[in-house]
């Protein structure tokens, strides 16, 4: 997309859109979920990815999502409101990887997580975030094997590109297509300290969520 309609969907400019984002919920258990209406997309990677730091820039709302120094401490699905009536939300999924936390903890985000990927209704796709230093670790591999099995879109974001020369931000993001060409899934760099790769995330973002 190039001119206005790279700014623009349906005549609205998506920076606006999603600049409307609002904290919703924290949930700690299926039953604390919002019904399971509307549209949903989820951000997930592993602790420290950039996860927050990526969903803060796509709405240009610092603070929006909560920025831990300390990896794995988002303990909770949280979810954020982008419309008035909540049936467009953004979800921040917990972070999972190296997380210093005690095995039965870590075994209860697994099942909340996993209930919400292969339950959700209204997930209608999934952003992960990959350091683009470190991407496809094993875990990324286990979530996009999971999720191929109920068909849901995927998008890997390479962020903290601005940690790499242009050279190498083009093989990383190379290899990674080229790697996940079998899972249907889609792939671009992202920046969030250069804003590198925003308004190709927040299209991206719009169309699952079916803005009219």
């Amino acid at each position: 997309m190039t001119g206005k309609t790279a700014t623009c969907l349906g005549g609205r400019d998506l920076r606006a859109l999603f600049n409307a984002a609002r904290f919703l919920v924290g949930a700690t258990a299926p039953t604390q979920l919002p019904p399971d209406v509307g549209y949903e997309v989820a951000f997930a990677g592993r602790s420290n990815a950039g996860k927050s730091s990526a969903l803060n820039r796509l709405c240009d709302r610092r603070g929006l999502a909560r920025i831990s120094k300390q990896p794995g401490r988002t303990q909770q699905i949280n979810l954020f409101a982008l419309d008035a009536p909540a049936t467009r939300r953004l979800v921040d999924l917990p972070g999972y990887g190296f997380a210093k936390v005690p095995h039965q903890q870590r075994r209860r985000w697994e099942q909340l997580v996993g209930h919400y990927l292969m339950d959700r209704s209204s997930l209608r796709g999934l952003v992960l975030v990959m350091d683009i230093r470190h991407p496809l670790r094993e875990r990324d591999w286990m979530l996009l094997d999971w999720v191929q099995g109920r068909a849901l879109p995927v998008h890997c974001l390479l962020t903290k590109a601005d940690k790499l020369k242009r050279g190498a931000r083009q093989r990383a993001v190379q290899e990674v297509r080229e790697a996940v060409a079998s899972h249907a899934a889609t792939t671009q760099v992202f920046s969030a300290t250069e804003g590198t790769g925003v308004q190709v995330l927040r299209e991206q973002v719009a169309g699952w969520l079916d803005w009219p």
